[in-house]
This record gives C-alpha cells, structure tokens and sequence, in this order.
C-alpha cells in the first residue's frame, strides 16, 4: 500500500499518524505567585524523592562566569550534595552551592565550586563539545516530562566547555546530541565558577506539569570524587533525579528554529585524473507545535561536516555496527529505541538513509519527522526521500514509533516501518515492546526487563521473517553481585531493512554476571571487581552451535587515582557451516572448531599528562594461534595540546597461512580557545592499506553557528609512511546558523 509514497505522502502518512495524538487537548498552564527560596532539599514522604522549589525571575544574568549579578540573590540555592563516589552517601571533601531560577525564556545555573587547592584544579578540555572525562565539572539533568525514562544531561568544565546528551534510556546517555545553550566559567583562589543559561526552545517540555525531575552533581577530578544532590546506587539519571517544583508560565516562543547552511567544496580523484566542484545549500527547519511536539524538515541534507567513523578492522563473519553521528538524526532519537535492543535486530538504524553499504554519501532530496510527548505516549515519525545512486532511483522511507508509559518507569510500545533505502524491494516492519524498570527494586540494586516482537514482510521473502526476545537485568554498582540474562530468536527471513541485523536465522541465549568490592580506607585501592559473559547462538534449522563465547575478567583493581589492572580468560567456539575466507587467500575449512586464551589489561589514570595503557590476549584462534596487543597514549600537556595515539596488532598463524593485523590511528588537536580548534587524525589499517587524513577547523563563536574548513585526503599505501601514493582529496567549506523565533 505505501510502496508509492512520494514526498508529500510522507508528509501526509507522518501527520496521519500523529493525529490521535496531536489533537488532543493541552490545558493551559497557570501563572503562579507564591515561590519560596529553599536552601536545601526535603524528602517527598510519597515518593522517596529529594523536593526543592524553584524561584521564578524577571532578570536576565550576564553569561561571564562571574557571579555579581542581582538574579542570584534571590536564586533557589543547593548545597546538601554528598558523595556517591568513592563512598555512596559520604561527605564531599569540598564545598559546593549552585543557584537555579527560571524565567519566562530561560532555565538558569550558576556555580560556586570551593576547591581547597585551586591550583590543582583540572581542566584540559578546551575544545567545545569534547570530552570532560579527566576535568572537574558540574553536571546536572533536566527529565523535563518527570517520567524517570529520558532526560536531557549538560556539563561544564572550568573552561566554559559545554558537553550534552539526551538519555535515549536512564542507561543509555546519547552524548552525540547537541543543543544550544550558553555557559561561561572562571577560575580564582577559592575555586572555580560558571554561569548557564539554557533557553526553553532547546527543550522540549510537559507543559502541564509543575514538576522536572532534576539533580546536579559535581566532579573533583584529581580525587577522582563525585557527589551529588541526589543519587541512588553510586549513579545519577533520570531514574534517580530529585524533583523541582513551581515551574509556570514558561514559552518557547514562536518555537521556530531556521538553520540554513552552505557547502562549497573541490575533490579530485588522483587515479582517475577527474576533478568536480559542489555548491550545496542546505535548509534545517524545527518547529515546536507544542512545548513537547516538534516538527522538524530537512531538504538538500549535507552531512560534510560530520566526524569520520572510526576504522574497525572485521575478522568475523558478521556486518560491524557504526554509531549514528548527524544531527537531524540524532535529534530526539531516543523516542524510536527498541525493546533495550542496540545492535542486533533492532528495527530502525538511521544510518540506513543517506549512506551506501560502503558508507559513502547519498543525497537526501527531503526528510521530515515529528517527534515528542503527549501525555504520557511518546511519539516519533521520520519520513524521507533518498536521491538516485549506483543506478537505483529515488527510495521514500518512513519509520513510526510510539509508546505509552506504564508502572512507574515502564513503557509500552509500538513500531513500523516501510522502505529500503539499498534496493527497489518492498519492505515493511512492524513491532511491539514492553520495557520493564524498577530503579529502586532493593536498598542497592534495580531491575530491568524487556520483551519485544517484530514480523517483517519482504517482497519475494515468504519463510519465518519473525523475531522475538525477552530479558532481564539485576544491577548493583555497590559492593555485591548482580547478573543479567536474555533469550533471542532470529527468523531465516527477518530483515528490518530500515534495521540492522547482523546474524538471522539463529537464536541466542546471553548471561552476564559481575561482583564489586569497595575497600574501606586503603591507601591506594578503591574497589576490586570480577565479571563474566557467556553467549551461546544456534542455528535454527538444526539447533546445532553457530558460536558460543566464554570470557572472565576474572579480578580487575582500581586505585583512588584512576589507574586499573585486570587479568582473565576466555573460551570460544565456533560452527563454520561453510569455508570461510578470513583473509584474502587463506580460508578456514568449514567445521567446528574451539579456543581459549588469557588477556590482561594495565592503564593509567587518565588524569595524567601522560595516560598510557596496553591490553595482551594470548591463545588458540580456530585451529592456529592469535596474539593480540592494543596500546594507546594519550598526552594533554595543558589545554591547548591533546595528542593521541592508538596501536591495534594482531598476530595470526593458522595451518592455511599466516598474517598479521594493523590499526594506527593517531590524532592531534589544537584549540587556540573555546571558540577556535583545529582536530586531526589519521587513520591506517593493513586490510585496505589506505591511508586517511581527516583534518577540521572549526570556528564555534556561539552554541548554534559553525563554520567548517575540512580537508580529507586519503593515500594508498604498503605501510603507514612508506610508498604514499594520493588517491583521492577533498576540501570542503561550510557555514552553518541558527536563526530562532
């Protein structure tokens, strides 16, 4: 029925869908008066939960870090932080206040972090969106529908770096969203400070409810020590959020965000002798129809600005599995995640639509989505056109999603989807999931489970294209054990084809099991842990054994500082129903086959200037031997300089032949500020003996405007520096801003 969509019946079929929802009534929100300023949270006798209100202001701040302006004198002030690492509920080492308002436009934080050695502070990250792992920062997280399921995470360093995520799950932290909002810090003798302002049209919001779930948090670095407002189980997420209440009469004005960009850009192909220009504007419209429903269109999409994958050398028989990094994707993804699943199976992968099989680009004529919550459904539509490539012509795609939540922190749901962006076949998909979660099942452990169903219906496919699973999950990060266990079954026929799915007709049973020490007073060690995974999958036909993997970290020590060392083993075997080519000219016969070695692993602290770590697996591999070394430094001599290096070696001998693996990747930044870096790195592997140079320089003057110079330019090669001929180059520049009304 759909199998004719053009783009204007995407539209159509993505509103129709929306409908029940959409249309339903919104009360007004009320203006409130009376917002008391607490200076420390209360318990909610109900729930269990830390309660604060939150005063309202007319002001506006000035952004610079420095806290003199009059809004914060009347701020909700917090200060009852306490540790959750390395002591659960232990008394912070250093003081902390912050002060949070709101105004009509506006949620506002600002930051007063004592530091008894304010020179000891850590903060290399100068890089806007880059990683906070090694600095002190302040975090904090805004569950905006106060539903415990998603929420929105922001975090600081003492440089004004801005870091976000949307929690795609409590779990899952998505942290390749990005949202525009403003933060300034300062260091002085006492400290550090900063200031955020986040606009109310980066959010999107229950505008019904009085209440958000919220919790800040703050990390000492060199301590290796983080505390929080409130916390559960030595971890912060929205399941273990506080509430704020008094939340009124907040807009987002017209709710209307215009990103327009443009691309120029030259390659040339240096074995073909051909040469090419593009000038490419490009449009992003976001549009909010309520506070927690927002419209979004793309047309012309260009990804050229987006980061490079990282290079994975495969030595299996099965598909690797690429991370989603391009914004109008990323926005709001957290809606359309499935059953807890994230690799195998799942039903939409959004890297179908707009790359080839071999991961090069393909134009996007028009996309749009509506994602959001009403009520308590959440609600998710992506419809788009894929451009003609390799001789196929112009694909419509579409995927739907929308789920209920139930319990206290469950949800229920559904899925479809239709199209295959590879070929001219007719695809569709529809599912159903049930996501179980009790946060706070026992004093330190909370349960997880999930159950799903999908049935796919491909042209010229009529065998079991079904799939189904249930798990659970028993965490802890205290001292104790805890253990996971699911089961999974694979159709012959299955295929998500706006999915991905790796191994089919097969299913799988999964075990993972984990026990935590945390040594009390010892000089230098924090806690000790052992962990366990086993996996066995089947074929179905004839329940015999496709692979069965055993693996125990069997103790893992980590000291105060961050260092880590662990040693374990591993059993696997392996059911090869026909020969399989693992190298070019070398072919494992088909058959069973059985191996076992031993790892260990040493790494320093990555709060040094200098972090080395190195990793060793030494055993059997199908009827030969593999031994395996990945090391990887990594230098930040100040916050300007951030140098890395990472060696992946595998040495392999089996009777049909013997060869070797190298993965080099090496990257070299510079940031001359917040506002200006400048981000290389190479990459090389042996198998396609390319290789690649990606360099960006970025000019970042405000969250929401970009511009980009890239360069890419890739070499073959017999080794990393050795006989470089050019292959091919491109130079692309692209401005990109955003215009909000």
């Amino acid at each position: 029925m759909l199998q004719y969509l053009n783009t204007k019946n995407i539209l159509f079929v993505t509103a129709l869908f929306f409908v029940p929802f959409a249309s339903a009534q919104l009360p007004e929100s009320e203006f409130g008066t009376d917002i008391r300023n607490e200076f420390s949270g209360t318990l909610d006798a109900d729930q269990g939960r830390k309660r604060i209100s939150i005063a309202r202001t007319t002001d506006a701040p000035v952004i610079d870090g420095v806290l003199d302006d009059a809004i914060w004198q009347s701020a909700t002030v917090i200060s009852d932080l306490h540790q959750f690492q390395p002591v659960d509920h232990g008394e912070p080492s250093e003081s902390s206040v912050f002060y949070i308002t709101y105004s009509d436009r506006f949620f506002y934080v600002a930051a007063r972090l004592n530091d008894s050695d304010a020179d000891a502070i850590i903060a290399r990250q100068l890089i806007q969106g880059g990683g906070l792992g090694s600095d002190d920062s302040f975090e904090f997280i805004l569950d905006t529908f106060n539903n415990g399921r998603t929420g929105y995470h922001f975090q600081v360093n003492p440089n004004g770096i801005r870091r976000e995520g949307i929690y795609e799950n409590p779990n899952d932290l998505n942290r390749d969203w990005t949202g525009i909002w403003q933060v300034e810090s300062q260091i002085d003798e006492q400290g550090w400070t900063a200031e955020v302002a986040i606009p109310f049209n980066t959010l999107n919001f229950d505008p019904d409810t009085e209440e958000w779930g919220f919790t800040i948090a703050r990390t000492v670095s060199r301590k290796r020590e983080d505390m929080a407002w409130s916390s559960f189980n030595r971890r912060i997420n929205p399941t273990t959020t506080g509430l704020i209440s008094g939340i009124r009469g907040i807009r987002q004005g017209k709710g209307l965000d215009i990103i327009p960009s443009i691309t120029a850009a030259t390659n040339e192909n240096y074995t073909s002798n051909v040469t090419g220009q593009r000038y490419d504007p490009s449009l992003n419209v976001f549009y909010k129809i309520t506070p927690n429903l927002t419209g979004a269109m793309t047309f012309n999409t260009d990804f050229s600005a987006t980061e490079v994958d990282n290079r994975q050398v495969n030595l299996s028989r099965f598909s690797l599995f690429f991370p989603e990094k391009r914004d109008f994707f990323l926005q709001d993804l957290d809606i359309f995640s499935f059953g807890g699943l994230n690799q195998n199976g799942i039903p939409f992968y959004s890297r179908r639509i707009g790359l080839s099989r071999r991961g090069t680009p393909v134009d996007i004529n028009a996309g749009v989505k509506l994602t959001g919550r009403v009520g308590r459904w959440n609600v998710g539509g992506l419809g788009a056109r894929q451009g003609d490539f390799d001789g196929l012509d112009s694909q419509n795609v579409f995927v739907g999603r929308a789920a209920a939540n139930v319990l206290s922190e469950s949800s229920v749901g559904a899925i479809f989807t239709h199209g295959d962006p590879t070929s001219d076949t007719d695809n569709m998909l529809g599912g159903v999931d049930f996501r179980y979660q009790n946060t706070r099942f026992s004093e330190s452990h909370s349960l997880r489970g999930n159950v799903w169903y999908q049935q796919s219906d491909t042209q010229g496919l009529d065998g079991d294209e079904k799939a189904f699973g249930i798990g659970a999950n028993f965490d802890t990060q205290n001292n104790g054990f805890g253990g996971s266990i699911g089961y999974e079954y694979f159709g012959d026929d299955f295929n998500p084809a706006l999915g991905f799915a790796n191994r089919t007709g097969v299913d799988n049973l999964d075990f993972r099991g984990s026990g935590r020490y945390f040594f009390k007073g010892h000089k230098w060690l924090r806690n000790v842990f052992t962990f366990m995974r086993f996996g066995h999958t089947r074929f179905l036909d004839t329940k015999e054994m496709q692979s069965e993997n055993f693996f125990w970290r069997m103790l893992n020590f980590n000291t105060h500082r961050g260092d880590q060392v662990g040693f374990g083993g591993f059993r696997n075997r392996e059911g090869l129903r026909r020969d399989f080519t693992i190298r070019p000219g070398i072919v494992i016969p088909a058959g069973n086959y059985t191996f076992s070695g031993f790892n260990m692993e040493a790494r320093l602290s990555n709060q040094l200037e200098f972090s080395p770590g190195i990793s060793f697996n030494i055993g059997d591999y199908y009827d030969g031997e593999r031994m395996q070394v990945n090391a990887n430094i990594d230098w930040a001599p100040n916050e300007h300089i951030n140098i890395g290096f990472n060696y992946n070696y595998q040495d392999i001998t089996l009777p049909q032949g013997s060869f070797d693996v190298r993965l080099v990747s090496a990257n070299a930044n510079y940031a001359f500020n917040s506002k200006w870096s400048w981000i290389n790195l190479i990459q090389y592997d042996n198998f396609s003996d390319v290789v690649g140079i990606n360099s960006r320089l970025r000019w970042n003057p405000q969250a929401g405007e970009d511009l980009f110079l890239v360069i890419n330019y890739n070499f073959d090669a017999e080794g990393v520096f050795a006989d470089l001929n050019s292959n091919n180059a491109e130079i692309v520049l692209k401005y990109t801003k955003t215009f909000r009304f």
